[in-house]
C-alpha cells in the first residue's frame, strides 16, 4: 500500500517529489496555507475527513435468510402436519426449536460487519491548520487535501500528510505498519517510487502518533483515501467465510432430508396401498418424521457451542459467534502477528557490549528489576559512563508500574539505568543538561551536557548515544574517559563491528554510547555551537534493544506445533528482525520479506507456502492475500493481532483473534478477542474447540444410529407388512425420541472429552462428517440395533396389534430404548472406548431412561396411551442381551481401529512444519 499524490491529482505518489512540488501540485502554501473559501470548496468537494460507516443489514432481511435454511424448512413442515393433526404440543416445540435457530443465526449475522464502524469512531477530534496564515484549531473531519497541519510530540496524526518540515520528529506506527519501534521522520524526498509503507519516512499517517519532534505536513489524503480508509474499504470487501461446521451440518441436512422425507413417503404409501385410515398414516408419518429429522440437532449444536463458548470466556478468550467455537478445533494454521502477540509492545535492552565483553540483560519490558549476567570470570567494568548516558541522554519517563512517557526506545534505556543500580530521574535533578544536540534523523545522534561529580571531582562531560556507525565514527579511542584504560579507537573497531553485525543479525535495534570530557576552554563554544565538540569521542558500549518475547510465546507455539498447527509469524518489522525472533520461537524455516512475497505470483506463493515460516516488512494486503492463499489451499486459518493493519486479515481468517489491548477495529473484525493477550490461551482455545468438535461428531453418530435404525425398522415393516406396517405406534415413537433419545445427547454433552485431544493432528477440513467411513459405521451400527429390534416383532411369544397391547411390540419398544441408552454410552467418544473414566455419571444419567422404560410397561396410564405391557424378568433379560449387541459390536470395531492408527506419541516431527503430512482422516 502507497500513498499518492493528493486526492484527485495524478502522478507519482508523494514520497517521491519535493516539498515544493508536492506543495504545487496541491494548489497550496506551505507558509499561510489554503484560503478559507478554498477548504471550504474542497470539502464540498471531497467530503468530510472520515471514514464512512456501512450500513448494517436489515435484521428481518436475515431473519427471512435464515428461515430458508433446508433443516428449519424441513421443521416447518413438521409443524404444519402437526398442526393440522391436532398434535399441538409437538407443533409448539418444534415451532420454539425454529425460533432459537432462526434467533442465533440472525445474531451471528448482525456482528459481522461492524469493522468499518470501529474506524469512524477512530476519528481524531481537533486538528492545528495553517489558514489564510494563521494557525487555528479545526474539528479533524474538517480537514482538507491541500491543508498545511502542524503537529508535536503526543499528537495522533489527523490525515496522511508529506512532512514539508520537521525538527527531530518521530512517529509509532506499529497500529498500522506493525513496526515496534518509533519510525524517524524528515522531509528529505524519496528517489524510489515504489517504498514500502514502513519505509516512507517522509510521510504520516492518519490516527498514527507522534512521539518526538515537531513537525509541519502537507495533507495528501483524507477519509477513505487515507491509508486507514483503504483499510476501510478492504474490509467492506471481505467476505466472512462459513465455519467448516455450518458447512458440514449444511451437507448432512441435505442428506437427512432426502433419507427422511423418502422413508415418509414410503411409508405412508405402503400404509394408504394396504387401506390405513388417511389421518392413521399421516399421524405415524409425522411421528417417524419427527424422529427421523433430527428436530433438536440446530438447539442441541447451539448448545454444546455455547457451553464451549463460556469454557472460552473463564480461559479469557471471548467469541462473537457459537460456530466460532467449533471453527478454532478445525484450525491447522496460525498466522500470528508479532508486536504486542508474540511480544510485549514493550522495548527492553537484553543485549551489553561494553570494554569488549557481552552482557545479557534479563527482564520483561518496562519492568526495571532483572539481573545483568556474563560468563564466569569475566570482569564486571565499571558501569558510571554507560550509566550517566542512559539516564541523562534521554528524556523518556518510566514510572514503577511500566508506564512510559516520551520515546519507547529511551524507555528501554531508563529501565536499564534502573537495573544498574541508577534512578533516572533523581540523576537528571542532581546534573541538569547545560546543552544539548537534540536527536535529528539526519545526523542519527544526540548530545547532552552535564556537570557531573565522579570520585569527589567535578567534571563537565558530554554524552552521546546513536546509530552504531555514526557514533564510532565521531570517537578517536575507546574506553571513554574516566575510565583510565582508554585504547585508540582502531584496537578497537574490529571488536565493535563485529558486534554490530552481530546485534544486526539477531534483530536488535542498536543503539552505541560515547562521551568525552569538555575542558574549561571548550565552555564556551559548548554553549554556542554544541555540534562542534561532538568530534574526538570515546567509545563506551552498545546497548542492544529489542521487543521481548512474552513468557508463555515460546511453550505456547510449542504446544501448537506438537498439535500438528502450523505456525507462522507475519510482522511490519524488517524481515532480520522477524527472522531471528522466528528462530527463538522455534518456527518453523524460511524467511522473506514483503518486497520478496509482493513479487510472487499467487501460484509461486502457495508452492513455496510450506517452507515460508516467517514474513517481514509486510503491508495489509500482503497479510490478506496470505490468509486467502492458505484458504484456497484447504487449510483453516486462524490470524492474531491487535493493530488496524490486521483487521482486514483477520475479518478473512477463519478464526480472527484479536488481543484484548488492541485496537477497536481489530476487536470488531475478529472472531475472537484475548482478553489476556496470551498466546498461550489461543493454543487452550484450540483444545476446546476441539472437544466441542469431537462431541458434535458423536451426537450426529449417536443421532445417524438411532435415525437409520428406526428408518430401517419402519421400512422393514411396511414393505414386508409386518403389524399392518407399523413396527412401533407413533406414541412409542414419540415417548422415545423426548425420554430416552434426548438423554443419550446429555449423556454425550456433559462427557469431558478425550484426554489426547491436543495430541492428533488437526482433522482434515476436506474430510467432512458424512465422509465415506463415518456412513458405512453409521449403517452398519444402525443395522445392528435394526436387527436387534426387528427380532422380537417377527419372533416374540406373539402377534403384534396395533389395536392392542402385545409383548412382541413392547419388547421392541424395550430394544430400542435400551439401545438408544447403550449407543450414547458407548458412542460419547470415538475411538477412544466409551466405557473408560469418568463414566459413573454418564451411567447415572443412563439410568433415567431405564426407570422410565420399565414404568412405561408397568404403569396402567402409560400402557393405555402406549399400548405396551407387563413383560416377565426373562423377556426383560432378552431384550437387555438384544440391546447388548450394539456397544459390543462398537467396542470392538472401536479397538480394531485404535489397532491399526499410530500412537499420538508417534506422530512424525516433521509435522509441525507440514501438518498436511499426517492429517488424520478419521472424522467418524
Amino acid at each position: 500500500m502507497t500513498s499518492s499524490a493528493p486526492t484527485g491529482i495524478e502522478g507519482p505518489p508523494s514520497y517521491s517529489l519535493a516539498t515544493d512540488e508536492v506543495v504545487a501540485a496541491a494548489g497550496s502554501d506551505a507558509v499561510s496555507g489554503l484560503s478559507g473559501t478554498e477548504a471550504a470548496s474542497r470539502l464540498s468537494s471531497y467530503g468530510p475527513n472520515e471514514i464512512a460507516a456501512e450500513k448494517p443489514p436489515s435484521i428481518r432481511a436475515i431473519a427471512v435468510q435464515q428461515l430458508r435454511d433446508p433443516m428449519n424448512l424441513m421443521l416447518v413442515a413438521v409443524v404444519v402436519v402437526s398442526l393440522l393433526l391436532g398434535e399441538l404440543s409437538t407443533g409448539i416445540i418444534v415451532a420454539l426449536l425454529i425460533l432459537l435457530n432462526v434467533g442465533l443465526g440472525t445474531r451471528q449475522e448482525l456482528t459481522a460487519r461492524a469493522s468499518v464502524d470501529a474506524l469512524a469512531k477512530m476519528q481524531v477530534p481537533q486538528a492545528r491548520v495553517v489558514r489564510d496564515g494563521d494557525l487555528t484549531l479545526v474539528a479533524a473531519t474538517q480537514v482538507v487535501p491541500g491543508d498545511i497541519v502542524q503537529v508535536e510530540a503526543g499528537d495522533i496524526v489527523p490525515a496522511d500528510g508529506r512532512i514539508v518540515r520537521s525538527a527531530t520528529l518521530e512517529a509509532q506506527e506499529a497500529a498500522l505498519t506493525g513496526e515496534s519501534a518509533p519510525i524517524a521522520k524528515d522531509a528529505g524526498t524519496l528517489t524510489s517510487t515504489d517504498v514500502a509503507l514502513g519505509d516512507q519516512t517522509n510521510m504520516l499517517f492518519q490516527n498514527t502518533s507522534v512521539t518526538r519532534g515537531t513537525g509541519t505536513i502537507l495533507v495528501t489524503a483524507t477519509g477513505m483515501q487515507t491509508q486507514m480508509g483503504q483499510i476501510a474499504t478492504m474490509l467492506t470487501s471481505v467476505t466472512r467465510t462459513r465455519s467448516p461446521l455450518q458447512r458440514e451440518l449444511d451437507s448432512l441436512t441435505k442428506i437427512l432430508g432426502i433419507v427422511a422425507w423418502g422413508s415418509v413417503a414410503i411409508i405412508v404409501v405402503a400404509g394408504l396401498l394396504r387401506g390405513v385410515p388417511g389421518k392413521d398414516v399421516l399421524l405415524l408419518g409425522t411421528a417417524m418424521a419427527i424422529s427421523a429429522i433430527p428436530t433438536g440437532m440446530p438447539a442441541f449444536v447451539s448448545g454444546l457451542l455455547s457451553l464451549g463458548a463460556k469454557q472460552l470466556a473463564a480461559a479469557k478468550a471471548v467469541v462473537k459467534n457459537l460456530t466460532d467455537v467449533e471453527t478454532l478445533g478445525a484450525t491447522s494454521a496460525i498466522n500470528t502477528d508479532k508486536t504486542g502477540t508474540l511480544t510485549l509492545n514493550q522495548m527492553m535492552v537484553s543485549t551489553l557490549y561494553a570494554s569488549g565483553t557481552w552482557f545479557t540483560v534479563d527482564g520483561e519490558g518496562y519492568r526495571k528489576s532483572g539481573a545483568i549476567r556474563s560468563v564466569a570470570g569475566t570482569p564486571v567494568p565499571d558501569f558510571t559512563r554507560l550509566g550517566l548516558g542512559l539516564a541523562l541522554d534521554s528524556d523518556a519517563v518510566v514510572d514503577d508500574d511500566g508506564s512510559v512517557i516520551g520515546d519507547p526506545t529511551e524507555a528501554a534505556l531508563v529501565v536499564l539505568a534502573a537495573k544498574l543500580g541508577i534512578d533516572a530521574e533523581e540523576t537528571r535533578r542532581a546534573y541538569p543538561r547545560l546543552s544539548e544536540v537534540p536527536f535529528d534523523s539526519e545526523y542519527k545522534f544526540m548530545a547532552t551536557f552535564h556537570r557531573v561529580k565522579i570520585d569527589g571531582v567535578e567534571h563537565v562531560i558530554e554524552l552521546v548515544k546513536g546509530a552504531p556507525d555514526v557514533v564510532v565514527a565521531r570517537c578517536s579511542q575507546a574506553g571513554g574517559p574516566l575510565s583510565g584504560s582508554q585504547v585508540p579507537i582502531a584496537e578497537s573497531r574490529a571488536g565493535i563491528d563485529e558486534a554490530n553485525v552481530r546485534m544486526g543479525q539477531r534483530g536488535l535495534r542498536v543503539l552505541a554510547f560515547a562521551a568525552r570530557l569538555v575542558t574549561d576552554d571548550e565552555l564556551a563554544t559548548m554553549t554556542d555551537d554544541p555540534m562542534s565538540l561532538t568530534q574526538g569521542l570515546s567509545f563506551v558500549g552498545m546497548a542492544g534493544i529489542i521487543d521481548p518475547l512474552r513468557a508463555e510465546a515460546k511453550s505456547a507455539v510449542r504446544i501448537a506445533l506438537k498439535a500438528g498447527i502450523d505456525v507462522r509469524m507475519i510482522t511490519g518489522d524488517h524481515a532480520v528482525t522477524a527472522q531471528a525472533i522466528g528462530e527463538d520461537l522455534g518456527l518453523g524455516p524460511g524467511a522473506v520479506s514483503g518486497t520478496e512475497l509482493r513479487a510472487m505470483t499467487d501460484e509461486q506463493l502457495k508452492q513455496r507456502l510450506p517452507e515460508l515460516h516467517v514474513f517481514g516488512r509486510v503491508t495489509p494486503q500482503d497479510k490478506l492475500r496470505l490468509a486467502r492463499a492458505m484458504q484456497e489451499q484447504g487449510m483453516i486459518v486462524a490470524m492474531t493481532g491487535d493493530a488496524v493493519n490486521d483487521a482486514a486479515a483477520l475479518k478473512q481468517a477463519d478464526i480472527g483473534v484479536a488481543m484484548g489491548s488492541g485496537s477497536e477495529v481489530t476487536k470488531q473484525a475478529a472472531r475472537m478477542v484475548l482478553t489476556d493477550d496470551n498466546f498461550g490461551t489461543l493454543v487452550h482455545a484450540v483444545e476446546i474447540g476441539r472437544r466441542v468438535y469431537d462431541k458434535v461428531v458423536s451426537y450426529v453418530r449417536y443421532q445417524m444410529t438411532q435415525l437409520l435404525s428406526l428408518v430401517f425398522l419402519f421400512l422393514a415393516a411396511s414393505v414386508v407388512n409386518i403389524n399392518d406396517g407399523v413396527a412401533m405406534t407413533p406414541q412409542m415413537v414419540l415417548f422415545l425420541l423426548f425420554f430416552a433419545t434426548a438423554v443419550g445427547v446429555v449423556i454425550i454433552a456433559v462427557d469431558p472429552g478425550d484426554p489426547d485431544v491436543m495430541h492428533r493432528p488437526p482433522r482434515d477440513p476436506a474430510v467432512p462428517i458424512t465422509n465415506r467411513s463415518a456412513v458405512i459405521m453409521w449403517i452398519g451400527y444402525a443395522l445392528v440395533l435394526f436387527i436387534a429390534a426387528l427380532a422380537p416383532l417377527v419372533a416374540g411369544p406373539d402377534e403384534p396389534s396395533t389395536t392392542q397391547g402385545s409383548v412382541s411390540m413392547t419388547m421392541t419398544f424395550v430394544v430400542m430404548g435400551l439401545g438408544t441408552t447403550f449407543n450414547a454410552l458407548v458412542n460419547r467418544r470415538d475411538p477412544t472406548s466409551g466405557l473408560t473414566p469418568p463414566i459413573i455419571k454418564a451411567l447415572a444419567i443412563g439410568l433415567i431412561p431405564v426407570v422410565l422404560l420399565f414404568l412405561a410397561t408397568q404403569l396402567p396410564s402409560l400402557q393405555k396411551g402406549l399400548l405396551t405391557v407387563q413383560l416377565s424378568p426373562r423377556q426383560w433379560l432378552t431384550c437387555a442381551g438384544l440391546a447388548a449387541l450394539l456397544p459390543i459390536v462398537v467396542e470392538v470395531s472401536k479397538a480394531i481401529r485404535r489397532r491399526r492408527q499410530p500412537k499420538p506419541a508417534t506422530l512424525d516431527p516433521e509435522y509441525a512444519v507440514a501438518p498436511a503430512r499426517a492429517r488424520s482422516t478419521s472424522q467418524a
